[in-house]
C-alpha cells in the first residue's frame, strides 16, 4: 500500500481572472493530522472543496487512495463544511438516521452516544439549538463515520476558546485512528498542539510544508510566529 493517501500534481483553480490555487504539488501521508493554515481568502476552502469533490472544474491531477475525486472517494471522505448543513426541522435522531441510510460506514449508535455524553437533547430541533450545540452535532455526525480522510473546514472559527478545546478533543478521541485529518484554520495558536504536519497557503501557493516539530526545531519559533512571519501584511494604511 502506498504511504501517501493523497497525491496532488499541478493543481490550479481559477475563478475568472482570480487564481485561487496556483500549481499545487503535494503528498499527504496516511494516518496523519495536517493543518492547512492561512488567512481568509488564501484558497483553503477551495482546496478542501476540490478534495471533497464539491468543485470539479480545475486543472491538474488529484488521487485520493488511488482514485480521482468522485464516487469512490466520497465513500471514504467525511467532510465538515464551514457552515451549517442540517435542515432546521431535524433533530439528533433525524440526522443520525439520515447519515445511517446514506453512508455505509456511519456508526449510528456512536453518534447517539456522543450526543448523550455532550448533553444534546435528542428531540430538540436544529433551529432551536444554540450555535455551539449545532456545531457539536455536525461534528459528531462527521466523526461517526469510519472514514479514511476527514476534512474539517474552519471547525473552530467563531467559537470561544473553551469550545475550541472541546472540538479538538472530540476530533482526536473519536475519529478513525488510521485515517488522515486535514483541518483548515487561521487560528494557529489553538491548533498547533494537535498537528503533525502543517501546510502554509498564501495567495494559492504553498509557502511551507513539513512536520511541525521539525519546523519548530529548525527555526526555534512557534508555529504562530512562523505564521505571522509568512503572512505579515506589507501594505500601508
Amino acid at each position: 500500500m502506498n504511504d501517501n493517501l493523497i497525491t496532488i500534481k499541478n493543481l490550479t483553480k481559477s475563478y475568472g481572472p482570480i487564481i485561487a490555487l496556483n500549481n499545487i504539488n503535494l503528498e499527504i501521508k496516511r494516518g496523519t493530522v495536517v493543518g492547512l493554515l492561512g488567512p481568509n481568502g488564501c484558497g483553503k476552502t477551495t482546496f478542501i472543496k476540490i478534495l471533497a469533490n464539491l468543485l470539479t472544474q480545475y486543472e491538474g491531477e488529484i488521487l485520493i487512495d488511488g482514485h480521482k475525486p468522485g464516487i469512490e472517494t466520497k465513500k471514504i471522505i467525511s467532510y465538515l463544511p464551514d457552515r451549517n448543513y442540517l435542515p432546521n426541522n431535524w433533530n439528533v435522531l433525524d440526522a443520525a438516521t439520515y447519515f445511517k441510510d446514506f453512508y455505509d460506514d456511519f456508526d449510528y449508535y456512536k453518534a447517539i452516544d456522543m450526543a448523550k455524553r455532550l448533553e444534546i437533547p435528542l428531540n430538540i430541533k436544529f433551529k432551536a439549538m444554540s450555535k455551539g450545540t449545532k456545531e457539536k452535532l455536525q461534528l459528531i455526525l462527521v466523526l461517526s463515520r469510519n472514514a479514511k480522510l476527514y476534512l474539517f473546514d474552519e471547525p473552530i472559527a467563531g467559537v470561544d476558546p473553551a469550545a475550541r478545546e472541546l472540538i479538538f478533543k472530540l476530533i482526536l478521541h473519536n475519529y478513525n485512528q488510521e485515517a488522515t485529518i486535514i483541518i483548515t484554520t487561521h487560528l494557529v495558536y489553538d491548533v498547533q498542539s494537535i498537528l503533525e504536519y502543517a501546510i502554509f497557503l498564501k495567495d494559492g501557493v504553498i509557502t511551507r510544508y513539513g512536520k511541525v516539530d521539525q519546523m519548530l526545531e529548525s527555526t526555534n519559533k512557534t508555529l504562530e510566529e512562523l505564521f505571522k512571519e509568512d503572512f505579515r501584511w506589507s501594505g500601508n494604511f
